[in-house]
């Protein structure tokens, strides 16, 4: 009987612990609006220390994070965001652009008074990354772009990309259009950031290796990560792999080795 009990005891805690973890996107906890550009932006905050901060992909939210927060929670302030049009933020106007989510994220950065924050986007969070870099340099503390392009173009993506970008947005027109006809990120721009930055994919990504070297090398102070056995989801398909990539091109100092120098 007493073996009987002490199991039940233990389901029970079992029970509460899995009823008490954090469902991250929707955590009253740690969610809250901000009022930016026109719209209620909605973010979560974990932990505490240096920022963090998190940007989703196309249709994703603060969900999409859930392999991250955890892991980064001990180690930074994260702050996850949910994208205009995206999660349970608003977008009150007809357009969406990357620009203009890059906006809302520096407005936001601005009214949780952080001058600078470690960034990693994936995907169009990847593209938000980069456009903040060059444009608002000073909050960009280093940056890690999983899987961005630079460009609208056929070329740039496998072609079985496009069917499946196209079923993810059908429902959301406004999503459809931004990465049909967005960004427009030329190399020049991309040569102006001064921030670290680390350009990752994965080895079976949507976006073309090439189109992903091609940002690494228009990137002054740059890093290559090709995650292998990783798709475009491998932030949570590899994600002690990739949270450990993560962490140490955050928490080392940037270098550019040359391979001259294991030979001197």
């Amino acid at each position: 009987m007493r073996l009987i009990a002490l199991l039940l005891i233990f389901s029970s805690l079992t029970v509460i612990a899995q009823d008490t973890k954090p469902v991250y996107g929707n955590n009253p906890e740690a969610g809250a609006y901000a009022k930016v550009n026109g719209i209620n932006m909605y973010y979560e905050i974990y932990g505490k220390g240096e920022p963090l901060l998190i940007i989703h992909g196309n249709g994703g939210s603060v969900f999409s994070a859930r392999e991250q927060i955890p892991f980064f929670q001990d180690k930074y302030k994260v702050i996850v965001v949910d994208n205009r049009g995206q999660g349970k933020t608003n977008n009150n106007i007809d357009s969406l652009t990357y620009d203009m989510m890059a906006d809302d994220i520096n407005s936001l950065l601005e009214q949780l008074k952080i001058d600078s924050a470690y960034v990693f986007g994936q995907s169009d969070g990847a593209i938000i990354g980069l456009i903040l870099a060059f444009r608002f340099p000073k909050k960009v503390k280093m940056l890690a772009a999983m899987a961005p392009n630079i460009r609208p173009d056929s070329a740039v993506y496998y072609p079985e990309s496009i069917k499946m970008g196209n079923k993810k947005a059908i429902n959301n027109l406004k999503l459809l259009r931004l990465m049909k006809y967005h960004p427009h990120i030329t190399k020049e721009q991309l040569g102006t950031i001064k921030a670290p930055v680390l350009v990752m994919s994965g080895d079976r990504d949507v976006i073309r290796l090439s189109h992903i070297i091609e940002i690494f090398r228009a990137i002054p102070k740059s890093q290559l990560a090709v995650l292998p056995g990783s798709t475009h989801g491998a932030l949570r398909q590899n994600a002690s792999v990739f949270n450990d990539v993560l962490y140490r091109f955050f928490s080392q100092p940037f270098k550019m080795p040359d391979s001259l120098d294991n030979y001197r």
